[in-house]
C-alpha cells in the first residue's frame, strides 16, 4: 500500500495493469515503528531490510494483483511473526488484493462450483451466458480468489488470521458498484467459512467509487475498517475517529507514512 497514489487512479472493466497498491512500501532502510505502532510489508520489500520493533505486522499475500503470491511470503511472515505484541491487535495479520475484472480477467467463473465445491451464492447461478459479468459471477469470483488466498499462497493455518481486503482503485474493477460488493462478499463469505475474521481497507473516497453505500443487509456491514490516507501518527490517530467504510462496522486500524514506511496505529 502506497497510501494515497492510487487515490488518482480510475475504474473500469478493462484491466488495470498496475501491480502496485496502497499498501507497497517504498524500500527505504530499516527503521524503528513508533511507540506502539505496527508496519505493513509485502512483496516492494523482497531482498531489503525489514523494519524492527514493530509492535504487530502485517503481510501481503499477494505480488500485488489479487492471482498472484508474494514471492517472499514465508520470509515476511517469519518477520511479523517476531513483533511485540504490544496492542489489542494480532501480532500478525495478512491482506489480500482484490479486484474484480470480469471477462477481461486472466480467469473468470462460469458456474457455481469452485476446487470441487458447490457454492452457495446469494445471487443465484453464475453462468457464462446469462449476465456473467453481474453479481452472482463476481460473488464467485471473489469466493475463489479467497480460496486461492488460503489454500494455495503458502498459508498453513488460514483460520488463525485476519484478512483485510485491501480495496483500492489501483487495481481492476466493475463501474457496477453492486457487481464490485458482490465481489467482496464472495471474499468474506470464503473467509467466513474457515471462521477466519475479515476486516476492510481503503479510503473513503475509493471504497466510495468502487463499492458505494453498503446495506445493513450485506455480510460486509458489520466488518471493521482500515483507514488508509494519514501522513502523520498524530493524523492516524484522529482518524480513528472517522467513519468507518460500512455503517456497522467499526475503525480498528489507520495507517500513516513516515519515512517511506508504512506504519498502523492500532485503533483499540
Amino acid at each position: 500500500m502506497s497510501s494515497i497514489r492510487s487515490v488518482l487512479s480510475r475504474f473500469r472493466w478493462l484491466p488495470i495493469l498496475a501491480a502496485a497498491g496502497l499498501l507497497i512500501v517504498q524500500g527505504p532502510p530499516a527503521e524503528a515503528a513508533a511507540s506502539g505502532a505496527g508496519n505493513d510489508i509485502s512483496w516492494p520489500q523482497c531482498g531489503k531490510t525489514l523494519p524492527t520493533g514493530q509492535a504487530f505486522g502485517i503481510v501481503g499475500v499477494n505480488n500485488g494483483l489479487a492471482n498472484t503470491t508474494n514471492p517472499c511470503l514465508a520470509t515476511e511472515l517469519s518477520w511479523a511473526g517476531n513483533s511485540k505484541g504490544t496492542t489489542l491487535q494480532p501480532k500478525t495479520a495478512l491482506y489480500v488484493n482484490t479486484a474484480n475484472p470480469g471477462t477481461a480477467g486472466s480467469w473468470w467463473p462460469s458456474s457455481n462450483t469452485y476446487a470441487g465445491t458447490m457454492v452457495s451464492n446469494p445471487y443465484g447461478e453464475c453462468t457464462a451466458t446469462t449476465n456473467p459479468v453481474g453479481t452472482a459471477c463476481s460473488f464467485m469470483y471473489g469466493w475463489a480468489k479467497a480460496y486461492d488466498d488460503a489454500n494455495i499462497r503458502g498459508i498453513s493455518t488460514p483460520s488463525a488470521f485476519t484478512w483485510w481486503l485491501d480495496v483500492e482503485t489501483g487495481n481492476t474493477w466493475s463501474s457496477d458498484t453492486s457487481a464490485n460488493r458482490a465481489d467482496l462478499e464472495g471474499m468474506a463469505a470464503y473467509f467466513g467459512s474457515i471462521n477466519a475474521t475479515t476486516g476492510l481497507y481503503s479510503t473513503a473516497t475509493q471504497w466510495s467509487q468502487l463499492v458505494g453505500s453498503v446495506p445493513a443487509t450485506s455480510p460486509l456491514y458489520s466488518l471493521n475498517s482500515w483507514l488508509a490516507g494519514s501522513r502523520t501518527a498524530t493524523a492516524a490517530k484522529r482518524n480513528c475517529s472517522a467513519s468507518p467504510l460500512t455503517g456497522g462496522g467499526r475503525v480498528t486500524l489507520t495507517q500513516y507514512v513516515s519515512g517511506g514506511l508504512d506504519y498502523d496505529n492500532s485503533c483499540i
